[in-house]
């Protein structure tokens, strides 16, 4: 006897987000699309209710809104401005540059390494601080649902919740 087809995470996720209502589902959408952190999608999608795993969300997001990977750009380009740099190195000892000059080059693509990786670092604390950012108020926001659950206060604490995403969104 055949087994039954498993849905994959990917149709998993969709089905979710095909039940949002109309303009949540084109908000939450438009999001994602706009979006390069697949942890602020996943943590919108849990603002809207969704409870399953980041697996699946980071394979919807990475399915139907693929996202260059600026980090992995950069990452790439240092490594080969550190061949650039030790290539020229080669030739100002074989004679091939004239060490004045030749020092002067590599002393300009020193800094311009220096500031790319600083980029690196920078970008990725910047990621890594909104990301924690937003984990502490999806957990603090999900804490307080928990306890007013069935209380009045519940659906003003929701409307709430969407205000302090919306603002957080906003902010860099």
């Amino acid at each position: 006897m055949p087994r039954p087809a498993e849905l994959t995470n990917t149709e998993v996720f969709d089905a979710w987000a095909e039940g949002l209502d109309p303009g949540t589902h084109e908000s939450f959408c438009s999001f994602c699309s706009e979006n390069y952190s697949v942890i602020e999608c996943f943590l919108y999608a849990r603002f809207l209710g969704y409870l399953s795993s980041i697996t699946a969300c980071q394979e919807w997001v990475a399915l139907k809104y693929p996202k260059p990977d600026h980090r992995r750009i950069l990452l790439d380009e240092i490594e080969h401005m550190k061949e650039d740099i030790r290539l020229l190195r080669e030739d100002i000892e074989n004679y091939g540059v004239k060490r004045d000059s030749g020092v002067a080059r590599i002393a300009a693509m020193e800094k311009e390494l220096r500031g790319t990786i600083n980029q690196v670092e920078q970008f990725t604390a910047n990621k890594d601080r909104k990301g924690l950012l937003m984990a502490g108020a999806d957990r603090a926001i999900r804490e307080l649902a928990f306890i007013f659950k069935d209380d009045p206060i519940e659906g003003p604490l929701k409307e709430a919740a969407m205000s302090v995403w919306a603002r957080m969104q906003l902010e860099e």
